[in-house]
Parts: C-alpha cells; structure tokens; sequence
C-alpha cells in the first residue's frame, strides 16, 4: 500500500515597519525569524521573504500596490502557496490580497493558531484552541460578505428568509457561546481542584516563560515527568501537574503552562485563560528565561507584560535564567531572586529548589504521634489532612505523619516526638 504524505505548505514571509505602529506592532529582522521558526513548527518552508518600510501602511493592501505586486513574483517563483504577515491584517486587507495574490494569505494570528490546532491533546485544550479560531473567524466571515451586503438587491439577496452571512454568523455565535460554556465548567473543576489544594496546604508552582525557554525540561529534570522536550515553539499547550518533594516536611505541585510569545493574538490569551488562570493562584512563579537567546530581555518583557494581564503581577516570582552552559556574557545573571541553572545538565537546580523551600516551606514537621483507641477518629483526620507515612497498632496507635502548623497545635496533646509546642513569653 503506497503511503501518501501529506504536502508541506510552502510560503513567503512578509513584514511591514510603520512610524505610526507601535513597537509591538511592527516587524523587524527578529519577529520575522520568529515568523519563519513558527511557519516550520506549523510544518511549512520559507521560500522568500520581504521586510518593508513605510510611513504608515496602505489601508487596502497594507504594503502598497508596488509590494503587491513584487511579492506576487516571489510567490510565483517560489512555487508558494500561501503568503503570511508577520503584522496582524484586517479582514478585509486578508480578503483583498488573497485576490491579488492569487494564493491564501494569513497572518500572525492564524499562523499561531493553526499550531495550536495541531498540539493541542486534551479536551480542554481543544475547546480553547476551538474558541479562539471561532472568535478570529467570526470579524474575517464577516469581511468576506460584506460585497454582499452592500449591493442591495443582488442576485441571490432578495426575498424572505435569512441571508447565508447571517445564518453563519449565529451558527458561530452559538459555537462561540457553548464552547464558553463548556470552559467555564473547566473552570468551575479547577477551582473545586484549587480549593481541595489550599485546604490541604499544597502549595502551587508554576512555571511560565517564553516558548522554547526549557520550560518542560525544567520540569521533567526536577520530577522525573516523561513530557516531551523538543527544540520548536510551543511544544506543551496542555498544563502539566506533577508533585514534587522540595524536603522531608515540604512537598508542592509543579504545574508547566504555555508558552508566551510576542504579538500572541488577545483572543488567544482569553481563550487560554482557563489554564493561565492557574498563575493567578499560585504561590510561585518561575520565570525560566533562555540565557542563550541574545534577544532574552525582550522576551522577559512580554512575558512580564503578559503575567501582568493575567492579573497574577503580586505572585511572588524566580527568575530562572536556564541554559546558563550556553550564555556568552561576561557575568550570569544573580540576585536574591534568581537562579542560573541549566535544566539540561542539571547544573543549579539543588540551589534552585533551596530557593523555593526557603520562599514555601509552610512550617510543616515530621512528627510521632500516640493516638489511644477511644481517640481513632483522629486518624482520618490525619488521613485527610496531613501526610501520613506509618501506623502500627499497640498499646496505641503509633501514626509517623508531617503534620501543618495548623494540625499541630490540635494534636499537641498526641504527639511525643518531632515538634515541641512553642512557649507562650510569660513561660520563657
């Protein structure tokens, strides 16, 4: 049986710099390296690429009719199949240079998303990547209809019923409003999951940063977790949880999210809100910022800025500066509140998680406890909100467990070795 493989897009790449756009808006050499890195993560091939310059872009074509025209020929000569911006386009400039392409023409956003599309894995990452096409979809549907509506009367307009536009704008709509409703009881688990946690005193640490930062590395060295780490953008979209033992008396999860990165589409965000909101209660941020990359402080900025949005700016945070084996600069980043490892040689991580038991170690110990029979009903207490490690039946019942401080005032009275009750002043 002959296998058929699937034929990779090829595209041509294109930027636009404005003096009226915005520094976030516009392309440079770097963002449209980043486009090409995207367009092969997406499985795509760069076969010619145009960065312009102007004062303000053209509000039909975005890159004026001569550009029009001398990316045609690329895309002619490439063999290209589609054309894609690294700027974001309006629906109708999309529309209006597909025609005058004579190819698809997509832009960041899409691009972005198709990736998304093809990484997602769980259900709820579908239903997010789902939304946030459907939310991009619905303003472009529109553009495409709009010759449409404009010619009143026109063939195929006139008589009763509901235009075809209007029919396809409340079937998104509908989409839109259901799978909004199926993440808010994402949400709604999340949060009886997040509740079960404080109340049993887990502390949360998420790990954020740019796409390709080494943010799955870092956990999978730090946990033994099997993620897979390969070297292309957004690699993990599905939050990950693992437990990890910090010491004998502190224990936190370790959650991996998605990865930033520059001009990430608004809609995308709110669609990822679900799992990002994980960030806005958890007790640690870990920051992992390549080192390696010499564009590493702007990358830090989006994902400060990005952090800010998610309204989790007070959460307590670690900059960790990963691939320090590979940093060029005369002298590693240091700080109260930073840590230089790398993730793939393990070099820096013991400092790294004595930073973060110094910052969660919630005052936790290890204790013996004698419980008399007539007291069993305290051992599932113990069960439910403490760690139980042994227990073996005597004269009593003897229960090796790490207790939180709020158990051990409780228990005081049970407990004959690993903690003694602190003296109240007038005792001392």
């Amino acid at each position: 049986m002959t296998e058929h493989k699937q034929a990779i897009n090829r595209a041509v790449l294109v930027g636009l710099s404005a003096h009226c756009l915005t520094a976030r808006e516009n392309a440079d050499e770097s963002t449209m390296e980043e486009l090409e890195d995207l367009l092969e993560t997406a499985g795509g091939r760069c076969v010619g690429a145009v960065l312009q310059s102007r004062d303000t872009p053209d509000p039909r074509t975005f890159i004026g009719e001569g550009k029009v025209a001398e990316v045609k020929e690329l895309v002619a000569n490439g063999g290209a199949d589609m054309v894609i911006f690294d700027n974001a386009l309006s629906p109708s400039q999309q529309r209006v240079l597909s025609e005058e392409l004579g190819v698809q023409v997509l832009d960041r956003s899409a691009l972005i998303l198709d990736i998304f599309a093809q990484r997602a894995r769980t259900k709820e990452g579908r239903l997010q990547v789902e939304l946030a096409q459907y939310q991009y979809l619905l303003p472009r549907l529109l553009g495409m209809w709009t010759h449409l509506e404009r010619q009143e009367g026109a063939i195929g307009t006139r008589g009763p019923g509901e235009t075809q536009l209007e029919t396809d704008r409340r079937h998104i709509r509908r989409k839109i409003s259901k799978l909004k409703e199926e993440l808010e009881e994402v949400r709604r688990v999340r949060g009886v999951q997040r509740e079960r946690r404080i109340k049993n005193e887990v502390p949360v640490v998420a790990i954020v940063g740019y796409t390709n930062a080494g943010k799955s590395t870092l956990l999978n060295k730090l946990t033994g977790a099997e993620i897979p780490a390969n070297n292309r953008l957004f690699d993990t979209l599905d939050t990950t949880t693992r437990t990890l033992e910090i010491s004998d008396t502190c224990t936190v999860l370790l959650s991996d999210t998605v990865g930033f990165i520059r001009k990430l589409p608004h809609h995308l965000v709110e669609a990822f809100k679900a799992t990002l909101e994980e960030l806005s209660y958890a007790d640690l941020l870990l920051h992992v910022i390549d080192v390696s990359n010499p564009e590493w402080r702007e990358q830090a900025e989006v994902v400060d800025r990005l952090i800010q949005e998610l309204g989790a700016a007070e959460t307590p945070r670690i900059e960790v500066f990963n691939k320090c084996d590979r940093y060029t600069g005369d002298i590693v980043p240091h700080g109260a509140d930073i840590a230089s490892i790398s993730a793939k040689t393990g070099e820096g991580l013991d400092h790294l998680l004595e930073m973060i038991g110094q910052r969660l170690d919630t005052g936790s110990c290890r204790v013996v406890l004698h419980l008399p029979y007539d007291q069993g009903g305290q051992l599932d207490v113990l069960y439910r909100d403490a760690k139980v490690e042994r227990v073996e039946y005597g004269e009593t019942i003897e229960v090796t467990a790490v207790l939180p401080p709020i158990l051990l005032g409780r228990m005081k009275d049970y407990i004959v070795d690993g903690w003694t009750p602190p003296k109240e002043f007038w005792e001392e």
